[in-house]
């Protein structure tokens, strides 16, 4: 028996232009199996390009892509069959009832009517819309027209499911059902393509994070691009505002490269914040410091952001 490849989807210099302007070009990327990995970038960015190029909804204008070994070029209608598509919007079909709008696309998906009855109740009970089968779509919210959505994708059982952008405009609460229904799908082994700007989501969910404008820039795992820009410190918190002989005793510390203040706060920058911090709290007692917290001060996905993609955070711009 062969093994199979442990990568699930391949770009090897993947553009697409649309006449002078190229969305996306030069994209070397692998995605493994079992992988939720994240396309982070502002709008416009290519994300969306990206996914349709993967998916086999348009042909690239130069290099190629592969999906579960299929060439998206030479055969888009099997690969089609395999991806399971979430867009921005849920596309669903308002004035049908939830099982009616999944039998409807089971049927296009060409499954029979026992494997479509046996799917339709799975995934209605999975995502906990089995009370509300017969409920007419357009009478749901936001959060759970996005789950039978991603239900609607799953229904032919891909191998690979992309998202694009499954939580834009959506408040917290349908947010946080949608996510939880991503974590679902993650368990149980899927290939997860993310296309989001959501930092948070994209730090919470994905294994790795792939930062895309007009290219593929960077990708690591969220803590990998944490850690690649150093910033590593320990936060301390004050009862008050620190004197300037407590701030001078923490510069003293060995191995403390930088002190800053905020409010009744210190945030010191080391490159071996665990080594200092028993120095640095003895330092502070000394000098006379009220202690109330000590943590690590860690760095954001929303620091690495700006720093690969040149952005001005102060003016939302792009350097």
């Amino acid at each position: 028996m062969t093994t199979p490849d442990a990568v699930m989807i391949r770009a090897t210099c993947l553009g697409r232009s649309f006449g002078p302007l190229w969305a996306i070009r030069d994209m070397d990327l692998e995605v493994f199996r079992g992988e939720v990995l994240g396309l982070l970038g502002p709008n416009g960015a290519g994300k969306t390009t990206t996914v349709r190029l993967l998916t086999a909804l348009i042909g690239p204008s130069e290099g190629k892509a592969t999906v579960d070994g299929l060439d998206v070029t030479e055969h888009p209608e099997a690969i089609r069959a395999r991806v399971g598509i979430l867009t921005e919007t849920p596309g669903l079909y308002d004035r049908l009832s939830a099982t009616a709008n999944l039998e409807f696309f089971g049927r296009l998906y060409g499954l029979d009517a026992a494997t479509r009855a046996a799917r339709i109740e799975r995934y209605l009970r999975l995502f906990s819309l089995w009370e509300r089968r017969d409920d007419i779509a357009g009478t749901f919210s936001k959060g759970m027209k996005q789950k039978l959505a991603i239900a609607r994708a799953l229904l032919h059982e891909p191998t690979v499911v992309f998202l694009d952008e499954p939580t834009a405009a959506l408040d917290p609460e349908a947010a946080y059902v949608v996510r939880e229904a991503i974590e679902s799908m993650r368990r149980s082994g899927r290939t997860i393509v993310l296309a989001t700007h959501n930092l948070d989501e994209a730090d919470r969910l994905c294994d790795r994070v792939a930062f895309v404008r007009g290219g593929l820039l960077r990708i690591d795992s969220p803590a990998g691009l944490r850690g690649s820009l150093g910033a590593r410190g320990i936060e301390i918190g004050l009862a008050g505002a620190p004197t300037e002989a407590v701030i001078a005793a923490a510069r003293s510390v060995p191995g403390i490269t930088r002190v800053e203040v905020s409010d009744a706060r210190l945030v010191v920058s080391a490159e071996h914040p665990a080594a200092v911090t028993p120095a640095l709290v003895r330092a502070l007692v000394v000098a006379g410091a009220d202690i109330t917290a000590v943590h690590e001060h860690a760095t954001t996905l929303e620091q690495v952001y700006f720093e690969v993609m040149g952005a001005r955070p102060d003016r939302g711009e792009a350097t």
